[in-house]
């Protein structure tokens, strides 16, 4: 018997939606580690939630950031250009972010299978492509928190909108 789906969290659905591709694409080495879990549900309760209210929120995402949903349900669902250039920046820090063994190229294959399948769903021009990319590499050498790094792209999105 199948378990009925987690209640709707407390952030809009299009938070919902970016947290959820993101997420899907850091799935999509088919591995999630719990500690990336705990990053991620600690910077995003902060920049979704304030005060006492972080705690709460960071448990109702958790049941959404183990899902993982493929990409087909969730693009449809962007409502903007600007939200499919974020999620396409995003998705290519999470994947170029790290190997999952010192010897494994920084995009495995299936990493470049599911960005390769991002960017045919987002329909983002070849040469907003290439700008995207080059402004992710950029924010990758310079070093610092990937999921930090996220954060600060999401809070500077949310609040142009």
């Amino acid at each position: 018997m199948a378990l009925p789906p987690p209640p709707p969290p407390s952030i809009s659905p299009d938070q919902m939606t970016l947290l959820r591709i993101v997420s899907t694409m850091a799935w999509s080495d088919g591995n999630l580690a719990e500690e990336e879990v705990d990053v991620m549900l600690t910077q995003f309760s902060q920049l979704f939630a304030s005060g006492g209210k972080q705690e709460a929120l960071r448990e109702e995402l958790r049941d959404y950031l183990m899902q993982n949903i493929p990409l087909e349900e969730l693009v449809p669902q962007l409502s903007s250009s600007a939200e499919k250039e974020l999620v396409l920046k995003l998705g290519y820090q999470v994947i170029s972010a790290s190997a999952r063994t010192p010897a494994e190229a920084k995009i495995n294959q299936a990493e470049a299978r599911a960005y390769r399948k991002l960017i045919d769903l987002l329909d983002v021009p070849d040469n907003r492509v290439a700008a995207i990319e080059q402004e992710a590499a950029q924010a990758n050498l310079e070093g610092g928190d990937l999921i930090n790094h996220m954060t600060e792209e999401l809070r500077s999105f949310m609040q142009g909108q």
